[in-house]
């Protein structure tokens, strides 16, 4: 091998960068880069000590603006890079380096918004290994060599062709368009769910409407980029409705009955509800196809929102939280009704999730009262009213019952109980 050739290009290439940086343009274009970044760092530290770093709960536009500013420095650098290479080229003067500076510029911008605002890290690994260097290609002008080599190769399967530029533009734009979709989803319910102006009902109204909206638009996008041509699609449109009016009935009809409930505000995130079949829990989240009821014990009931529609059902909090609840027991008949009512009263008021005081009307107090005559004794009952529903950390009924058996047996009350008495006969007597 004749290393002496290249020796030569080797010599001539160091050369000819050595006169190129020798140049005095390449001494100004230098300072101007420098200066270039120094003014776009200290723009950006200037935004960035304006801008308070927001909490978990601030609003997500305040969360966005911060994340805004943490790119600030490299976005401005481009700008004004951008803006210097424009009148050089009007001057006619030599801008190369510039040029070198602006592609790097972009690539640090785009390095810096992936640190800022893609979270997942899996989804922050595939942009830094396949969003940089297609930038990058695409920055020195070999993106178009690297497609062109891509679309020769090819294969066919039936009378439809693929070609790993196809492929590869579905996988990666598909990809970029689904991430896309799944942030903007999130930050613009969050943006909904934090205007106080709107109520709750409304509130999963828009968010849903977003949602749909925002699928549907990724969906289009995703057809668009796998070469479909979208004007077919209305050739399909008759189809496609007897689809959704036979196969898709159900899902269509859940879908509208969500709808319905979340503007007649039947149904509420918060309210405790219970089923015809006597299902119940909080309702905490409205879906396309189903709403979640989570129950005390932890578990999640995904009902489909048609039932809200077609079926009966008992909101025990859509009005009002306040509950009015009983508790039954029994005395013997012996016992002095009327004194042991007003014990039971004072004794049941006393706890702190009863609803009691003058401050309340009366038909709100605690009462006491004789419910029947039973065959063992007196058969009674304490209506009492209180927040919410009574079960899980709320539950008063058992707290009630022990609080009652206490107090019966404080002031000497038994709780009756059946007896029978056997009487035994003498088998020899027969004077019966």
């Amino acid at each position: 091998m004749d290393f002496s050739v290249l020796e030569t290009i080797v010599n001539d290439l160091v050369q000819s960068t050595w006169s190129a940086l020798d140049e005095p343009h390449t001494f100004i274009q230098l300072v101007v880069i420098l200066g270039i970044y120094s003014v776009s760092y200290l723009i950006g530290f200037k935004i960035q000590k304006h801008v308070v770093s927001p909490k978990e709960s601030a609003h997500p536009v305040s969360t966005l603006i911060f994340e805004v500013t943490r790119i600030a420095s490299p976005l401005i650098a481009i700008l004004i890079m951008k803006i210097a290479e424009q009148i050089a080229v009007t001057q006619s003067y030599p801008y190369w380096l510039l040029e070198f500076a602006l592609s790097v510029a972009i690539l640090l911008f785009f390095n810096s918004f992936i640190r800022a605002f893609v979270k997942q890290p899996f989804a922050a690994k595939l942009f830094r290994w396949i969003g940089l260097p297609i930038l990058f290609l695409h920055l020195v002008g070999l993106l178009p060599v690297v497609t062109n080599a891509l679309e020769q190769i090819s294969f066919s399967i039936g009378n439809v062709s693929f070609s790993a530029y196809g492929i590869a533009r579905v996988f990666i734009f598909g990809g970029f368009l689904f991430w896309l979709g799944r942030v903007s989803n999130s930050f613009g319910k969050a943006v909904i769910k934090k205007q106080e102006a709107l109520d709750v009902p409304t509130k999963e109204v828009f968010t849903k409407l977003f949602e749909v909206t925002l699928f549907c638009i990724v969906v289009l996008l995703l057809l668009n980029v796998m070469g479909v041509n979208l004007t077919t699609l209305a050739v399909f449109g008759g189809a496609l409705g007897v689809g959704i009016g036979l196969g898709l009935q159900s899902i269509a009809s859940n879908f509208i009955s969500g709808i319905i409930i979340l503007l007649d505000r039947s149904l509420t995130i918060g309210d405790f509800v219970e089923l015809e079949e006597g299902q119940k829990g909080f309702v905490r989240e409205f879906r396309m196809r189903y709403t979640v009821l989570e129950t005390y014990d932890g578990k999640d009931i995904l009902v489909p929102n048609e039932k809200f529609i077609s079926s009966s059902l008992v909101n025990w909090t859509h009005k009002d939280p306040k509950q009015r609840y009983r508790v039954d027991f029994s005395v013997p008949y012996a016992t002095d009704v009327r004194a042991m009512v007003e014990i039971i009263k004072e004794a049941v008021a006393e706890h702190p999730q009863v609803i009691s005081g003058l401050d309340v009307p009366f038909e709100e107090r605690p009462d006491c009262e004789i419910d029947s005559f039973g065959d063992s004794g007196v058969n009674m009952f304490v209506e009492f009213w209180i927040e919410g529903i009574d079960d899980g950390k709320n539950r008063v009924g058992g707290d009630l019952l022990l609080t009652i058996f206490e107090t019966l047996k404080e002031n000497g009350i038994e709780i009756p109980f059946p007896q029978r008495e056997v009487r035994i006969l003498d088998p020899h007597n027969n004077k019966n």
